[in-house]
């Protein structure tokens, strides 16, 4: 037992000691080509050089596009490996050269790329985890449509099969992600421009790929994997009790279906316009047991549940007598910051005196940070 724990604690502290020694990873992230990640990460290089940062070019890919390859222009590039392979000369980034130079920091392009076979690793995204544990710090790039899990959505938007992708986990490696975000106006008018590919690929790229309605899908998928890489690294980071709360709708609705669907659709255009997660909750309570309720209140009970998972709610139904301190429990649990009640059809100061739930309500909800709205 001693030993295991021995064990067990030594494996604790070599794993932070690495942690500490990792280098940091920074990924500029695009919608697609053309954005101007490769752009943003040579200014960012000629930033950490005239701060006196040793940064080094291990892998770049400009695409012959003027204004990114003339920014190539003093940041010091490790060559490349030069591989035969198939009858041909094909070149790779060479991470032994990189990890020989051991520079601060090393910029890698185009993450997803698969190396050559026979290379050390299958995929670069591995190379940039062993310069990221060398304790060399690594800028890279990648576009949305190459992580895993959003392969598919990517694919069913452009009509094009992503072979190369990377992990979800690598970009939860990362020390910071920055979006590189343009309207779909502005990136067509790039492409027309001659600055994504040349002249001859222009019109057939307008016909394909870069049509407004794609761009604009992409670009959503993109906004959403930054927001919720944020959302993650506030929650990891930031000490509970002091970040913001983002904003999170509790509607609770009864068995009362007219008032319940109000109180559904209400909770939903709220939701929505604060771009938030919402929930709906249901307090069963011993009288309202499926042996002493009516089936056509049990019918309409079922479909409004089924109107809140259609417009996008998280429905918990709960048994319980106690629906104050239940609601409350709920709101605790799921970080509720609003929560949606229908008007009582007795008039509200009646209720405010005569219903004890209501008067119970009010009262722990004054002693939180939580609001309530009633919803006529």
């Amino acid at each position: 037992m001693d030993d295991d724990f021995r064990e067990n604690s030594v494996q604790k502290f070599l794993d932070l000691v690495k942690k500490t020694r990792r280098g940091k990873f920074k990924v500029y992230i695009g919608m697609s080509a053309g954005v101007g990640k490769t752009y943003r990460m040579l200014q960012e290089a000629h930033s950490l050089l005239r701060n006196g940062i040793n940064i080094q070019i291990g892998y770049i890919e400009t695409h012959n596009r003027s204004e990114t390859h003339s920014l190539l222009e003093g940041i010091p590039l490790i060559p490349r490996r030069k591989i035969f392979y198939k009858g041909k000369q094909l070149e790779e980034m060479d991470v032994a050269a990189i990890l020989n130079r051991h520079p601060e920091v090393v910029i890698v392009d185009e993450l997803a790329h698969t190396n050559v076979e026979g290379s050390k690793n299958q995929k670069r995204w591995q190379d940039v985890v062993d310069l990221l544990e060398a304790g060399i710090s690594v800028i890279s790039a990648v576009n949305i449509q190459h992580m895993e899990s959003l392969n598919e959505d990517a694919q069913k938007i452009t009509g094009i099969l992503i072979t190369e992708r990377i992990p979800d986990n690598i970009l939860s490696m990362a020390d910071e992600i920055v979006n590189i975000d343009l309207t779909a106006d502005e990136l067509i008018d790039r492409l027309k421009e001659g600055k994504i590919y040349d002249s001859s690929k222009i019109n057939l790229a307008l016909k394909n790929f870069f049509q407004a309605d794609k761009i604009l899908q992409l670009r959503e998928l993109a906004l959403k994997e930054v927001a919720h890489y944020v959302e993650r690294k506030i929650n990891a980071e930031i000490p509970k009790q002091i970040k913001l709360r983002p904003e999170r709708f509790l509607a609770c609705i009864s068995s009362n279906h007219d008032i319940a669907k109000t109180v559904i659709r209400k909770t939903a255009r709220l939701a929505s316009y604060y771009r938030s997660p919402w929930l709906v909750l249901y307090v069963q309570r011993s009288a309202e047991n499926s042996d002493r309720i009516k089936l056509d209140k049990q019918r309409h009970l079922i479909n409004n549940m089924k109107l809140a998972t259609e417009l996008g709610a998280e429905v918990i139904r709960v048994k319980s007598d106690h629906i104050t301190r239940t609601i409350m429990q709920i709101a605790e649990e799921k970080e509720i910051t609003t929560i949606c009640i229908g008007k009582p059809h007795l008039n509200i100061w009646q209720v405010m005196l005569r219903t004890a739930i209501f008067n119970q309500l009010l009262q722990k909800i004054a002693a939180t940070d939580t609001d309530l709205v009633i919803l006529s």
